[in-house]
């Protein structure tokens, strides 16, 4: 969204780089450009031969590097650089707010006094001012922290153009980034490897041990079995054994004599 109206922003320009034939007029458009609002990509411009052709300009080749150092530069490198024209101030908010965007890359440049520095502000509340003016903008999304003295920035928007040498070590810096990616991906599916045998291990010794618990109850049970028919056989010979026994036979229930109580009453009067 930001790059989108970054780029409709710069078009007008574009057409009158066309009609930019003298030095001169190619160093104006330069101005007009940088200080445009919403103008935060230039690379297009650059790329124009009528600015291009300032390079070879003894008088305007500072517009060139001004330029530059719009696309891809801060405001520090403004400052170490001799013989550039003057800044406006709107050019110099812009330039300010772009080397913000650039110096919130790393967390380290963040404090107070750090992007006061950076930035050439004279005081706290201009480098809050600034920042304020650049979430507006839509330029980075962040939040004042008074108490810490710094900035805490969540996002920033690509609103930067690349450094004519920053497009080898991009690549390089993908390459290394893409090797550790595949090493991490075959770290993983080693790893994963791994867990799914020590989960083959696992179940093959649940089934084991599920299986010898099974053929422990089953033995458990006809033991009991086992144990219950022995304990009645004892039983029952006990009881056999504790039966008197006459004449070494065993006598017949039916030839024992048994005393009624009468037949007892009679023998007494008798």
């Amino acid at each position: 969204m930001e790059q989108t109206k970054a780029l409709n922003a710069l078009e007008p320009f574009l057409a009158l780089s066309k009609s930019a034939t003298s030095p001169r007029a190619a160093a104006d458009l330069v101005i007009r450009a940088t200080s445009a609002p919403n103008t935060f990509l230039f690379t297009e411009l650059l790329e124009t031969p009528a600015i291009q052709s300032l390079g070879s300009s003894a008088d305007f080749a500072s517009h060139l590097t001004l330029l530059q150092i719009f696309s891809f530069g801060t405001y520090t490198t403004y400052r170490s650089t001799p013989g550039l024209p003057p800044l406006s101030d709107a050019q110099a908010q812009k330039l300010r707010q772009l080397s913000l965007l650039t110096l919130a890359k790393d967390r380290k440049n963040l404090s107070y006094s750090t992007l006061q520095d950076a930035l050439d502000l004279p005081d706290v509340l201009s480098l809050e001012s600034l920042v304020v003016s650049a979430i507006y903008a839509g330029l980075i999304h962040a939040t004042l922290d008074p108490a810490r003295a710094a900035v805490q920035v969540s996002s920033v928007a690509p609103l930067r153009d690349l450094h004519p040498g920053a497009i080898p070590e991009m690549i390089s810096s993908l390459k290394n980034w893409s090797g550790r990616c595949t090493s991490t991906l075959a770290d993983l599916e080693a790893q994963m490897k791994d867990i799914r045998a020590a989960a083959v291990v696992r179940q093959l010794d649940q089934r084991a041990a599920d299986q010898e618990l099974q053929d422990l109850m089953t033995a458990s049970q006809e033991n009991k079995k086992h144990d219950a028919g022995f304990t009645r056989e004892m039983l029952t010979r006990r009881s056999f054994n504790k039966r008197p026994v006459v004449g070494g036979m065993i006598p017949n229930p039916e030839s024992m004599e048994i005393d009624l109580p009468e037949e007892r009453s009679n023998k007494r009067k008798m």
